[in-house]
């Protein structure tokens, strides 16, 4: 019976302590985009991705993370903060600490919209302090020919248009209203699940979050249910390309809904930009 009891115990500890780590063991994924249009000025540009906070506290490790990475710029796609928040504490002690490493960009997804009053002071927060908040907007990096484009998510959209049909007529426009042909145009847009409209848009490169990397990783198969997506969903993680159009995917930092990842741990995105070499 003590044998049984001890097994038990030591089941119970090697999985609290194995969900524990899969849940807070931040990994950084790397990747190289290659593309004719990255100028000698762009040539490893480092852009570093954060997405789907929903107001996690690492305790540092994930500055120390950020810091490891030496980006020239960070981007974050949405739900810093989640519906479910009273305050920015978590958000804006994130914010303030990256500030000093690179400029960041930001668009807002899902959760910031389901937290408007919250949202709105988080969006005065982040314009104060220097965040460029983009939300059917852009900014452009002239001397790197670099421009960031960013479209406010679906559901800010739904709620004046009240047709989702409409409101993704309306995101193809926003992206496309703001697309610099003589440019490299990088997207900021929450959700993958429209990889389609982006890549009408005529943009180069998009980064995503939304999925949570499917929630729970199944070896071998990927992601298994992600909102918008439902069961099995196709755009949770990696680079995706259609077209001269490529998406990344970050499977995010936090949890909402569903408190628990398996095999899809914490993670920020690196992405090196590089030229094509011609002969």
């Amino acid at each position: 019976m003590k044998k049984t009891l001890l097994c038990f115990i030591v089941a119970g500890l090697l999985l609290f302590l194995f969900f524990y780590w899969q849940n807070n063991g931040l990994v950084v994924s790397a990747y190289e985009y290659s593309d004719a249009k990255i100028t000698p000025e762009l040539e490893g540009l480092r852009i570093l991705q954060i997405s789907d906070l929903h107001s996690k506290n690492f305790r540092g490790r994930l500055i120390e993370k950020i810091e490891e990475q030496k980006p020239d710029i960070i981007v974050i796609t949405g739900d810093l903060i989640d519906s479910y928040d009273r305050d920015i504490d978590s958000a804006s002690k994130l914010i303030t600490a990256i500030l000093p490493i690179a400029p960041v960009y930001f668009v807002p997804g899902n959760h910031e919209y389901n937290n408007s009053r919250l949202y709105a002071e988080l969006a005065a927060f982040l314009a104060e302090s220097g965040v460029t908040v983009l939300e059917d907007s852009s900014s452009k990096i002239w001397e790197k020919g670099l421009n960031i484009i960013g479209i406010a998510d679906l559901a800010f959209r739904d709620a004046a248009l009240y047709d989702d049909g409409a409101a993704m007529v309306a995101m193809q426009q926003a992206a496309e209203t703001n697309v610099e042909a003589h440019m490299f145009n990088l997207l900021l847009a929450h959700r993958p699940e429209y990889f389609d409209l982006y890549f009408q848009s005529n943009v180069d490169l998009v980064f995503c979050g939304h999925a949570h990397g499917g929630q729970v990783r199944i070896p071998f198969v990927g992601g298994l249910v992600a909102p918008g997506q439902g069961l099995f969903p196709e755009y949770t993680s990696g680079i995706h390309k259609k077209n001269d159009t490529s998406m990344v995917i970050s499977r995010g930092l936090g949890n909402s809904i569903l408190p628990l990842r398996i095999f899809n741990r914490p993670e920020i995105v690196v992405v090196t930009l590089r030229g094509q070499v011609t002969d």
